[in-house]
């Protein structure tokens, strides 16, 4: 079984689950799972994980993202992007200079209610699901958080723009706020992931590039080992003596850690085997991750 993360690019007309059910056909291997969804219509990175490296999924997940997307001014609609039904179309009227200070206006934090055409679940329920019967339910505001906004071009009615947010954030109901704020409708025409955490979108790879590296019988040639993924975590080293606590699972003597470290580190054995992620607590090295 691999090991392992594989920046994939995700291309249009996917689902994150149609790419990951075409990977667990291509490498033949079930346990394998995405770090975060993307919309059939959008592109770009889609960290998936495979095999033990799904225990990553939600650290992967919680990191920052970056988009650039294509906003559409003076037209709104049920799916806030271009592939819905249109519910209002109107002439656009503001200049760019007010487009610019409304969209910047959006960096920082702020409450955003999530869509109705997503997979957040209500009651057990996707919402997306839900608004495919004309059914729309009540959604709480979530707290996210929009880190920086590059205005790329304003070519009204259009604007591109670059976005980096924290998880949970949704572009097209950024979009839809921006419209919404200028009184005059807005929704998303395209979006590009460019970066997920440490994943960029030049180092991705397609689907196609996947099934020839295994048909060439080269499966592991995109796969990046899991301790790589954790790089921004220090690396320390057990002696022999305490190889088998690390292999067990269990706590290990702060004595038989090399160099010590209050942070949360990746600790390998005495043969240089990465073994998982460990926190100092007392005079031990609990585990927190465990990856062998």
């Amino acid at each position: 079984m691999l090991n392992g993360v594989i920046n994939v690019y995700k291309e249009k007309g996917y689902t994150s689950h149609d790419v990951v059910a075409k990977m667990r056909g291509i490498f033949r291997q079930k346990k394998i799972g995405h770090t975060g969804t993307l919309d059939p219509d959008a592109v770009g990175v889609l960290p998936v994980c495979l095999g033990n490296a799904t225990k990553l999924c939600d650290l992967l997940t919680d990191r920052s993202k970056e988009y650039r997307a294509v906003l559409r001014l003076g037209i709104a609609t049920d799916t806030q992007d271009m592939s819905g039904t249109v519910l209002s179309e109107q002439e656009v009227t503001c200049g760019p200079e007010e487009v610019r200070d409304a969209i910047l206006g959006f960096v920082g934090e702020y409450d955003q209610i999530p869509p109705m055409y997503s997979a957040l679940k209500v009651n057990g329920q996707k919402l997306v699901d839900l608004a495919r019967r004309g059914i729309e339910v009540e959604r709480k505001p979530r707290r996210v958080g929009i880190l920086s906004i590059v205005i790329e071009e304003i070519s009204l009615p259009r604007v591109t723009m670059t976005v980096k947010c924290t998880k949970g954030t949704y572009i097209r109901t950024l979009c839809d706020d921006i419209g919404r704020k200028l009184c005059c409708g807005g929704c998303m025409e395209e979006l590009t992931r460019t970066a997920s955490g440490q994943f960029r979108i030049g180092d991705a790879v397609t689907l196609g590039a996947l099934r020839e590296g295994c048909d060439a019988g080269e499966p592991e040639r995109y796969l990046i080992p899991v301790d790589q993924v954790l790089a921004d975590h220090p690396a320390v080293s057990s002696d022999p003596e305490g190889d088998r606590f690390l292999h067990n699972g269990n706590p290990v003597a702060v004595e038989f850690i090399h160099p010590e470290t209050e942070e949360i580190c990746r600790v390998y054995d005495s043969s240089g085997q990465f073994t998982g992620l460990y926190r100092k607590a007392g005079n031990y090295y609990r585990p927190e991750k465990m990856f062998l």
